[in-house]
């Protein structure tokens, strides 16, 4: 097991406002993955501790965007905090938490929705693959940054979506066919 704490304090300072928020919203998604697999015994094949240090990291790149709202004040823009996470991760030499972090974000964003959408995003393919992948970016959706302690019903998960276009519906859809 890696230490988490440990590597969340190189890149926060210590009672930051900004590392609660990141704290307590990752804690609450990875105690409903860890939930979700409680009750799916298909998925026993599933390493829960790397779904839990995952969980953990999947947000580590807010720092470096500009939000405000969350006690973030670096210079991108929000939607990039999870590639600029996974550059982190692999820096740190933890390539499946990477691609947690790089594939979370949303329902996962696809290469054309990146070019099409004109994305200030690396333009590859960053949607969900393995389980794992998909377990963390299903349970993310329904806790906010905000109110990290209240689960959001999934019907109000998918309005959020579809403002992204149907295509994210359907996405989350998938994953909830899989975890619900």
């Amino acid at each position: 097991m890696i230490n988490v704490n440990a590597i969340l304090k190189k890149y926060y300072v210590e009672n930051d406002k900004a590392l609660q928020i990141l704290t307590a919203h990752s804690q609450s998604v990875r105690d409903y993955a860890l939930a979700i697999l409680d009750k799916h015994t298909e998925y026993n094949f599933v390493d829960r501790d790397f779904v839990s240090e995952a969980a953990m990291l999947h947000d580590i790149g807010i720092f470096l965007c500009h939000a405000p709202e969350i006690f973030c004040f670096g210079t991108h823009q929000y939607i990039e905090h999870g590639y600029l996470g996974a550059e982190i991760l692999r820096a740190e030499n933890l390539p499946r938490h990477a691609l947690v972090c790089e594939r979370h974000t949303g329902a996962g964003i696809s290469l054309e929705s990146i070019i099409k959408n004109r994305l200030p995003l690396p333009h590859r393919d960053m949607q969900p693959v393995s389980i794992e992948e998909k377990l963390i970016c299903y349970a993310d959706k329904f806790f906010t940054k905000s109110n990290p302690n209240t689960m959001l019903r999934a019907d109000i998960v998918r309005k959020k979506l579809r403002s992204f276009g149907e295509t994210e519906v359907a996405k989350f859809n998938a994953m909830h066919e899989l975890f619900s």
